[in-house]
């Protein structure tokens, strides 16, 4: 289980100092597939990266079975990371001087897993297994990040609006994959959007609202990738 106590998170400093999460509490189960929905400058993002260990809270505790990373140095929050942890970003961050192969089994390699070409596989790039970062697409570079992220295989998977760059073809194609991979697999997913169908997909939805939550709920149903809108 994740548990959020009392979180606050601030940015800026002086007179431009401004908070940005508002004494939020909240808790994920394991195994869980969570949305969090929100406008523009709600703070969903910057949740998302407090909770992953990505940045640091002004206060309050985030606790993982019992460990409390907020406390944790930062190389052990690092480790944490590593051990734990996958992402997938509105931006790829690929490294540009390595092809997708070595993009996705650097990610693999956290985990010394060396099935990671079936992944590449079912995101639809394995006739771009030798191509760089700077000769395919967006939505082919987010596919690659996705990969990547997958191959790591993280017990908890944070995703930041990740088919903002994809047709809906392959939205709901990788979306499909992921929840597939979860079931199998059983790790927790928490990710960002502002797309209300996709929360159908979750089982628990967190809308946010001015750095606040304003409302938790349980979907009865889960729809599919290919029963939603887009």
């Amino acid at each position: 289980m994740i548990e959020v106590k009392e979180l606050t998170k601030f940015y800026g400093s002086g007179e431009n100092r401004f908070q940005v999460l508002k004494n939020i509490s909240l808790k994920i189960e394991d195994g869980d597939f969570a949305v969090v929905l929100g406008a523009s400058g709600s703070g969903k993002s910057t949740l998302l990266n407090v909770i992953s260990g990505l940045e640091r809270p002004d206060s309050g505790e985030i606790i993982y079975d019992k460990s409390n990373i907020s406390t944790l140095s930062d190389n052990s929050l690092v480790e944490f990371r590593r051990e734990n942890i996958g992402f997938i970003f509105q931006q790829y961050y690929l490294l540009p001087n390595m092809d997708v192969d070595k993009n996705v089994k650097m990610g693999a390699d956290l985990s010394s897993n060396k099935d990671y070409k079936a992944i590449i596989e079912a995101v639809g790039l394995e006739n771009k297994l030798h191509k760089y970062p700077s000769e395919l697409s967006g939505g082919e570079q987010q596919r690659v990040s996705i990969a990547r992220a997958l191959a790591k295989r993280p017990k908890v998977l944070f995703l930041d609006e990740p088919t903002g760059a994809l047709d809906e073809q392959t939205g709901r194609q990788i979306l499909d994959y992921i929840s597939k991979l979860q079931n199998e697999c059983g790790f927790t997913i928490i990710m960002v959007t502002h797309n209300l169908n996709i929360a159908e997909m979750a089982n628990t939805v967190i809308k946010m609202n001015s750095g606040k939550v304003s409302e938790i709920y349980t979907n009865s149903t889960q729809k599919t990738a290919y029963e939603i809108g887009w």
